[in-house]
């Protein structure tokens, strides 16, 4: 697909403990165009901040038409959703699962978008993801965290 058509997304989520303090970075491009974003969290888990990095960079598209490509070094993310096992525990109300409710609001995103995914190896010199491990380390670090109501009120368990 042209690249005029793609928008390219990379993300990464960061803990420090898990649980403990921890945010997500975005870097979005489409064409020339970079835009980043981050946020962080007072109390939450890596995968917690792996699922939402995706969610939200899905949430911040403005356009439905466009081909999305998804770069995450999260195996969790990438693999429950290209392998298909999130479906799978949707269909048993993710009896077991944790972070139903993230699951959940990725699911409302998923068919709204023409999504690819691809892993890429964390810490291994990836521009984008490097940076947006950065961002998420930074974002743990604020002074103003957000709280995580599932993850702190047992919802995530």
């Amino acid at each position: 697909m042209a690249e005029e058509n793609l928008i390219k997304i990379y993300t990464d989520g960061a803990s420090s403990g898990n649980p403990g303090p921890g945010g997500f970075g975005i870097v979005l491009k489409y064409g020339d165009k970079s835009k980043e974003y981050s946020e962080g969290y007072r109390k939450t888990t890596n995968n917690c901040m792996e699922l939402l990095a995706v969610i939200r960079s899905l949430e911040l598209l403005k356009r439905k038409d466009l081909k999305v490509k998804i770069f995450s070094d999260s195996k969790y993310v990438i693999d429950a959703i290209t392998k298909g096992w999130v479906f799978s525990w949707q269909k048993k109300s993710f009896k077991g699962k944790k972070n139903p409710d993230l699951w959940k609001r990725y699911l409302e995103l998923h068919n709204k978008f023409n999504i690819e995914y691809r892993w890429v190896k964390g810490h291994s010199g990836h521009p984008e993801n490097e940076r947006c491990d950065r961002l998420a380390v930074e974002a743990s670090k604020n002074f103003n965290l957000k709280v995580d109501e599932a993850f702190e009120n047992g919802i995530n368990d």
